[in-house]
């Protein structure tokens, strides 16, 4: 969990690709632009990837990576995934984790979830980001860097003076559906590189 903040200089850089937002996702095409997006991420590199979904069940807001966790597990893609509403991981046991996962997958593409806070006009946003993220840091939590690429969805509006009143009043709605679109774009991508991992294996049999 993190602020986030984006003046209007910094939005025209944007990648459009590189974000959706909820209250555009009726459209088919937004989801696709975002699965569009994180191939050319996962595919560019050749390294194992593996899933890292931050959060913790006891926060309404602070619970969208253990719910992405649960739900792309669910669907058996070809990932690693750590962090899931079973088997959270959050600021007590994130150290630990993260040394297991250096531990078991050597030199590892990490993949980071974790949900954010802005501003009221961005709730419900969906961004990725090249190179690594804080968790904790909108509560002030001291932890550790991580990741290659992030995905960061925000999931309500930050209050400067308590951070933690704004994860904890959350609402539980928007939460899950944000955990289901990204769940979906992960899902699909996932699919997709089964298929073009499969049609490769053919081309170097034959």
């Amino acid at each position: 969990m993190w602020p986030f903040s984006i003046n209007k200089k910094s939005k025209k850089i944007v990648d459009a690709a590189s974000y959706i937002s909820l209250k555009e996702t009726t459209e088919e095409a937004e989801i696709e632009k975002m699965v569009s997006k994180l191939e050319d991420i996962f595919y560019s590199t050749s390294k194992e990837i593996v899933i890292l979904c931050i959060g913790s069940d006891r926060s309404t807001g602070d619970s969208l990576g253990p719910l992405v966790g649960k739900l792309i597990e669910e669907r058996n893609i070809p990932y690693p995934v750590y962090g899931t509403l079973k088997e959270p991981v959050h600021a007590l046991n994130i150290k630990k984790v993260i040394k297991k996962i250096y531990e078991t997958h050597q030199d590892p593409f990490v993949f980071g979830i974790d949900a954010c806070l802005g501003d009221e006009r961005q709730i419900g946003y969906i961004l990725i980001r090249e190179g690594s993220f804080i968790p904790g840091n909108a509560v002030n939590r001291v932890l550790p860097s991580v990741g290659d690429y992030h995905l960061k969805a925000i999931v309500n509006s930050l209050d400067p003076l308590s951070p933690i009143h704004s994860l904890n009043s959350t609402r539980l709605y928007t939460v899950l559906k944000l955990a289901e679109i990204i769940g979906e774009i992960i899902a699909r991508v996932a699919a997709n590189d089964r298929i073009s991992r499969g049609n490769a294996e053919k081309t170097n049999v034959t």
